[in-house]
């Protein structure tokens, strides 16, 4: 008699991670592949190697939510320091300018006035250490290499910007932003309205979108630690939309739909992606409203994925 086995399932879904300092997300991407051997892992939201917190590490079918947790607003615990500046923007940079710190230049006025600044930021100038491309070029090979990229402001906001405490030449800050807001460049910006240099000492991402520091489980991991479904983590994210028996067949096959597929409608605009999910809540598409009566398929999701 030939027995046989059950070949293992790849692993499927979101494990929220609590990254340690001095590993790039790289490096937990690389790291998991081991762990949990697969090479189907990716990750949302790329923290830098001094940072630590949340870290959404993506498997299987719930790498195709990548580009939506991505665009989630973040939530940071940040440390300034000022009376030195660096080239990175950060603890981990090369020191750029260093000078004295008078008291009454961090004054709660002065630095009220700082953070109301910052709240009101609508463009902020990127990091010259980051990883934006100039020219096809990543801007921080051009700062290694020498040069000073030139880097255009981006579009921002900041929902959000608390004081945290102060005292001993440091400002310790949560604040919650849009895609694209640098922490480090946080620091300088402060700085600078403060006529002082600065870096950035510390930083903890506490939130990541729908995801928080208590859904994180230290790193490294064990290989049975368990995964959010990609059912749910779309749910964290996206609208949700529950299709009816018909919608359900269109959706798989990747055929247009029409209202009268869907049991209820999510609250969302033209163009907005959903999640599509059945009446017992697996998920079987990300689509959205293309024109009005009109549903498209941007994703399916294979039935491991719920």
């Amino acid at each position: 008699m030939v027995l046989t086995t059950e070949p293992e399932l790849e692993p499927d879904g979101v494990l929220v991670v609590d990254k340690p300092g001095g590993a790039t997300s790289h490096d937990v991407v690389a790291q998991a592949r081991r762990i949990f051997s697969t090479r189907a892992v990716g990750h949302a939201g790329t923290l830098d190697p001094m940072a630590t917190g949340v870290l959404l590490l993506l498997f299987g079918e719930a790498t195709k939510l990548s580009g939506f947790l991505t665009r989630d607003r973040k939530r940071y615990r940040a440390t300034i320091a000022f009376g030195r500046a660096t080239d990175s923007l950060d603890a981990d940079g090369q020191t750029t300018e260093e000078s004295a710190v008078l008291p009454e230049q961090l004054a709660d006025s002065a630095v009220a006035h700082a953070l109301d600044l910052e709240r009101a930021r609508l463009e902020q100038v990127p990091p010259a250490v980051s990883a934006i491309k100039v020219d096809g070029v990543r801007a921080y090979a051009i700062a290694r290499a020498g040069h000073v990229p030139v880097l255009t402001p981006r579009s921002v906001q900041v929902s959000e910007l608390q004081l945290i405490s102060s005292g001993e030449q440091r400002l310790t800050v949560e604040v919650e932003a849009s895609k694209g807001y640098y922490v480090r460049a946080l620091a300088r910006d402060i700085g600078a309205t403060l006529g002082l240099p600065a870096h950035l000492c510390q930083l903890r991402r506490i939130a990541s979108g729908g995801f928080v520091l208590s859904d994180a489980y230290a790193w490294p991991a064990s290989p049975d630690t368990p995964l959010l479904s990609t059912a749910e983590a779309a749910r964290r994210a996206l609208p949700a939309a529950v299709l009816a028996d018909t919608g359900e067949r269109r959706a798989r096959l990747g055929q247009r739909l029409a209202a009268s597929d869907f049991l209820r409608l999510a609250q969302a605009s033209i163009l907005d992606t959903c999640g599509w999910f059945t009446i017992g809540g697996q998920l079987v598409a990300l689509g959205h409203e293309r024109d009005a009566g009109d549903f498209r398929v941007v994703r399916g999701i294979l039935g491991k994925g719920a």
